[in-house]
């Protein structure tokens, strides 16, 4: 029999033609290797290796190669070739079935809103109307309308209360040896790193390697560093080779490339069927009036319109998103993701499956502070629908992970759990003061969390993180700032004698500087 590897490998391999097999770029390649048969260059005798010459030189083979380095950064590799497809988007039972109920509790509320403001899930909007959006579609803001009876689904307060009261039902009364110390917030016995296994994960982040976002590094002049480092990044971007530009942003991006470089590792192209394709999502927008339009524009009302960075964007953030909602190839993520895209019932034919439509069509309810999602890429990126394409990667690579339960060590589950166990065991006195006096600090820093510290860190400090995010493939790296903080602020913290002056301590990160505060928490913290 083949071994264990072996399969998976092959099984890889296998999901992985599958998947391309599908894609505009497979349709690409055969025009690309039809159109070189006319080339004299290609000769009958030696036609396979004159091909896959031709596809090297002109660039093609580069793109099939990122295509599948995408596909292996989002799809998880499968556990075991026999795994049911439940076990795919999260191996534990427990966490599946607490997914499931939040989930239950999400539409509920969703449901009980619509119910009471008498107002359909979604509806066509009359033709006076559709004309109207569009003559304003790229100014969406101005309009004012009455928003006072619509309330956000939910709110991460709400979901770190569950997150709260998750237990291992294998673990009745408390009985996990070696989870039993543990006095955090959250009671789940999940494996997370410790601060040797961290530094070794983010070992470029070392104080002897340069980085962009430290200013006196005692190693190398940051002008010097900074010169080189344009010059390669420069390099990385002629090459298009999104693996190598994956390895070069741990080191930081620089702000004149960090644009390309993302959507290089992200393998986005604005390719015109791309364009085409928002367009669509657009018209969808126009004709259809959705209860999760009026969600999304409050949430934009009451978050990025109030920022001080955000609030010029705040067209692109209802465009976006507004278009998000009706996008049905997000659906796609439900594959590894422990969260289910809720159903909704055509009107008078509850339970029938053939009359069950997905609602929102994308499958994804916003919650409150959604839009600090995109937010930020605003600065990046100001051709909306390439806004689009990356946000909507973003989201089915990590963002999704913010706001569901689950085991991934990326999971909010485990980033809570990291948080909570870098402090206890790095900061004890600390750990044990704010718990004392009734300011356990995961109270304070879920939300920065959740929302990856979009509109609470500065923006160049934001994307310098997030360069970090996109480096290392993972959001364990939020886990470790959150803590990275509460060290930095520690002396304050330890005179505080209430969760509000804790609150109050740890108000405003905007002058907080990401890189050193991580450097030091990582690499200076006596282990």
């Amino acid at each position: 029999a083949m071994a264990e590897p072996e399969r998976g490998l092959s099984l890889t391999i296998a999901r992985v033609v599958q998947r391309l097999q599908g894609s505009s770029l497979h349709s690409q390649l055969e025009r690309q290797a039809r159109i070189s048969l006319h080339k004299p260059e290609i000769k009958l005798e030696s036609l396979k290796e004159d091909i896959k010459d031709f596809l090297k030189t002109s660039g093609w083979e580069k793109k099939l190669q990122n295509a599948v380095y995408s596909e292996l950064n989002v799809f998880p590799s499968p556990c075991h070739p026999a795994a049911p497809p439940e076990h795919i988007k999260e191996p534990l039972a427990y966490m599946r079935k607490a997914q499931g109920s939040w989930e239950k509790r999400i539409l509920k509320s969703l449901n009980s809103m619509c119910t009471e403001l008498s107002i359909p899930l979604a509806q066509k909007r009359p033709a006076s109307e559709q004309k109207d959006l569009l003559n304003k579609w790229n100014e969406m803001g101005t309009d004012e309308p009455d928003l006072s009876l619509f309330r956000p689904v939910y709110a991460p307060k709400d979901f770190l209360e569950v997150l709260m009261n998750l237990r291992n039902p294998n673990y009745e009364n408390g009985e996990q040896p070696s989870f039993r110390n543990h006095l955090g917030l959250i009671q789940v016995p999940l494996k997370v790193k410790d601060i040797s296994e961290l530094k070794e994960d983010f070992s470029e982040l070392g104080l002897n390697i340069g980085q962009l976002g430290i200013d006196d590094s005692a190693q190398v002049p940051p002008e010097f560093f900074e010169n080189e480092h344009v010059r390669v990044g420069q390099k990385v971007l002629a090459e298009q080779d999104s693996a190598a530009a994956q390895q070069y942003v741990r080191q930081g991006c620089p702000t004149a490339l960090r644009a390309d470089l993302w959507a290089l590792i992200l393998n986005i192209s604005n390719q015109p069927e791309d364009i085409l394709y928002y367009e669509q999502l657009k018209s969808n927008v126009i004709q259809h009036n959705l209860l999760v339009d009026s969600l999304i524009y409050k949430d934009v009302k009451l978050t990025a319109s109030n920022d001080d960075y955000y609030f010029v964007f705040e067209d692109y953030l209802y465009q976006v998103l507004l278009c998000f909602s009706r996008d049905t190839s997000v659906l796609e993520h439900f594959t590894y993701s422990s969260a289910t895209p809720p159903k909704s019932y055509i009107q008078g034919k509850l339970g029938m499956e053939e009359y069950a439509v997905f609602y929102p069509p994308n499958g994804v309810i916003p919650f409150h502070g959604f839009s600090m999602y995109v937010a930020p890429l605003c600065f990046l990126y100001h051709e909306p629908s390439k806004l689009y394409q990356i946000f909507r990667e973003m989201y089915v690579r990590f963002f999704f992970r913010l706001h569901s339960i689950s085991s991934h060590p990326s999971g909010i589950v485990s980033l809570c759990l990291l948080f909570e166990t870098l402090l206890q065991t790095h900061l004890p006195q600390l750990f044990y003061h704010l718990r004392e006096i009734g300011a356990q600090p995961l109270r304070i820093s879920f939300k920065w969390m959740v929302r990856a510290f979009s509109g609470y860190l500065a923006t160049d400090q934001l994307l310098l993180l997030w360069d970090r995010i996109l480096g290392y493939n993972s959001l364990e790296i939020l886990a470790v700032l959150a803590a990275a903080v509460f060290a930095f602020r520690a002396v304050n913290l330890m005179e505080v004698t209430s969760l509000a002056a804790a609150e109050a301590v740890l108000a405003d990160l905007s002058t907080l500087k990401v890189m050193p505060l991580l450097q030091i928490f990582l690499f200076a913290t006596v282990t």
